[in-house]
């Protein structure tokens, strides 16, 4: 994928602040009163707050002070962006503007201090800036419930939680490419997110504790279809599909992914498969002896302390004890 410095850097943000002007900016402003005075909302004054900013609206009705934003940004469109750039990633054009506004920097006066460069007067100063802690999560934040089905609803589509979950309200946090759902402060679903209609997200781990009362689930269910499970797992899951109470042992396996850990647990499939067996009351014995503590090491006897005559083992005297060695 090539990205074009000129149209997704300044044509983003050139978008963004002139509609700001003339919109009002309604991500932003809930309210607008006389002059410059406006009512920003919560989550836009978290941000002005994260980067020390102070916002400070235009006019109603003065497209004339649209010029000031228009002038910049083609001021730093033609001194950093032309001709236009060609660059692999957002990542790689941010190493590259860096580089390029140090040397402009370092090569120009600065417009008050003329006898110095502006680098030189940026340097006198960095030691009283104040240091950068982070991008800002910019998340969007709603409120939300979880269905029976623990699936919680979001912009026309679905993301599946953790079970437990289930009858209580959670708070989705939506990202530009990621939903996180939280409740009582803890995550209980991550997903991707989804840009169409009626989609539904799923992860299948959410419904293993599920798959406890209805282990026929796990064939049908539609959490469960296309679930890539790692080599030896499902490796075993196809041996157990032809045994009888196979569903309810491969759910008793997976429940032992939360305490051991997915690695493991494959490694207690490949185990067992290499010897030929495959159920879930050897994997399980399996991952307990990995759990139990390797033997103590064997302690050396200080010469100080050792036997001069160490006992002998001689159960003939419980014969000669009882008489039996008279015989």
């Amino acid at each position: 994928m090539v990205f074009h410095a000129h149209d997704k850097a300044f044509d983003f943000f050139r978008g963004t602040c002139t509609r700001g002007i003339y919109d009002n900016m309604k991500t932003a402003v809930e309210t607008v009163f006389v002059g410059k005075e406006r009512q920003y909302n919560r989550r836009f004054l978290q941000m002005c707050s994260h980067y020390l900013v102070q916002p400070v609206a235009c006019t109603p009705a003065s497209g004339w002070e649209k010029g000031q934003v228009e002038n910049q940004v083609g001021l730093v469109r033609e001194r950093f962006f032309t001709p236009r750039l060609r660059v692999k990633s957002l990542e790689e054009l941010t190493v590259w503007l860096l580089d390029k506004c140090i040397a402009y920097a370092k090569a120009h006066r600065h417009p008050e201090q003329t006898e110095r460069m502006i680098w030189q007067v940026f340097e006198e100063e960095r030691g009283s800036l104040v240091h950068y802690v982070g991008p800002f999560d910019g998340f969007h934040s709603v409120p939300a419930s979880v269905l029976k089905t623990c699936t919680v609803r979001f912009d026309n589509n679905k993301y599946s939680v953790l079970s437990a979950a289930v009858g209580r309200p959670v708070e989705v946090h939506a990202d530009a490419d990621r939903i996180v759902i939280r409740q009582d402060g803890a995550n209980v679903g991550e997903h991707q997110r989804c840009f169409g209609r009626g989609e539904t997200a799923y992860n299948p781990w959410h419904y293993v504790p599920i798959l406890a009362r209805k282990p026929g689930a796990l064939r049908n269910g539609a959490p469960f279809r296309d679930w890539a499970l790692p080599a030896a797992m499902e490796k075993a899951r196809k041996r157990l599909k032809g045994i009888h109470d196979g569903d309810r042992q491969m759910v008793t396996i997976l429940a032992c992914v939360p305490a051991d850990g997915l690695v493991a647990v494959d490694a207690a499939c490949q185990e067992a498969l290499d010897h030929g067996v495959c159920s879930a009351s050897v994997i399980i014995n399996i991952l307990a002896r990995s759990r139990d503590p390797a033997p103590a090491a064997t302690l050396q006897t200080p010469d100080a302390l050792r036997l001069t005559h160490e006992p002998v083992a001689d159960c003939a005297r419980y014969d000669r004890l009882t008489g039996c060695g008279a015989d």
